[in-house]
């Protein structure tokens, strides 16, 4: 008889175990705890609205299934990542942007503030180089 480890993982299920236990703001979100300004929604990632815009166009792109950030992903999350940028893409489109910029802060020092990986889109205005 085969041990119940040796099953496949269920994918929704953990999904809903790694929803209920982010304690993140954006978990909250995702859970709907705190409302937010969707701009995108499917089965893998979530993008809204940045609370506290830093240009005319501030979405932020987030994944359902919590990472920390950059450092922490591996080769599993390839497509997952991928989605994340062609997502990003798809809402700056639809913002009618031609130019814009993606950040991916990953790590306090790198100004990552909210521990769930989060893809910036930002435009609207012209951004000066270097960002920092």
């Amino acid at each position: 008889m085969a041990e119940p480890t040796d099953f496949p993982a269920d994918p929704a299920a953990d999904l809903a175990a790694d929803l209920a236990a982010n304690d993140t703001i954006f978990g909250r979100i995702l859970r709907g705890e705190i409302p937010c300004d969707p701009v995108h929604a499917d089965d893998r990632c979530l993008a809204f609205r940045d609370v506290a815009p830093q240009a005319p166009v501030h979405i932020l792109v987030i994944p359902r299934r919590r990472l920390v950030n950059l450092l922490e992903a591996g080769p599993e999350d390839a497509a997952l990542l991928g989605h994340l940028l062609l997502v990003a893409a798809q809402v700056a489109r639809q913002q009618g942007l031609t130019a814009f910029r993606t950040v991916i802060n990953s790590g306090a020092d790198a100004g990552q503030t909210v521990f769930h990986l989060h893809v910036h889109v930002i435009g609207g205005r012209d951004l000066a180089w270097p960002p920092g």
